[in-house]
C-alpha cells in the first residue's frame, strides 16, 4: 500500500493542532495518535477510523464504508471509509470528530 499525500494533508487540515495529537508512518500509511492512542490512518485507499466498539453502527450504513479488515480479522470499534468518503469533506470530519470524541474517553497512554 502506498501514501496519500493529499488524503493526508486533508486529515491534518481536518484535525488541527489538538493537544496530544501526533503522526506516525505504520501500516504502509500514516497514522494519527491521540495520546498515545492510534485515532486514524491514512493510506491510498482510504482511511481507517477508530470508533469504538458498539459505536461503529452509523458508519457502517454509509455506502462506502465497511468494517477494518486486517489479516484476515475484523477489528471491533474500526471501520475502512473508502476515497469517495474521504473525498466529501462533511462525512470525512464526521468520522474523525466522532474518532477523536471515542479516544478522549480513553485514559492517556503513558
Amino acid at each position: 500500500m502506498a501514501r496519500d499525500p493529499g488524503l493526508e494533508e486533508l486529515v491534518r487540515e481536518d484535525l488541527g493542532d489538538r493537544p496530544g495529537l501526533s503522526e506516525k508512518p505504520m501500516f504502509g500509511g500514516l497514522v494519527w495518535l491521540l495520546d498515545g492512542h492510534m485515532l486514524c490512518g491514512a493510506r491510498d485507499v482510504g482511511l481507517m477510523v477508530r470508533l469504538g466498539k458498539d459505536n461503529d453502527a452509523w458508519a457502517l450504513e454509509l455506502d462506502d464504508v465497511a468494517p477494518m479488515i486486517m489479516s484476515g480479522r475484523q477489528m471491533s470499534g474500526w471501520v475502512r471509509a473508502g476515497l469517495d468518503t474521504c473525498a466529501d469533506d462533511d462525512l470525512r470530519r464526521q468520522l474523525l470528530e466522532a474518532a477523536v470524541a471515542f479516544v478522549r474517553t480513553l485514559p492517556p497512554k503513558l
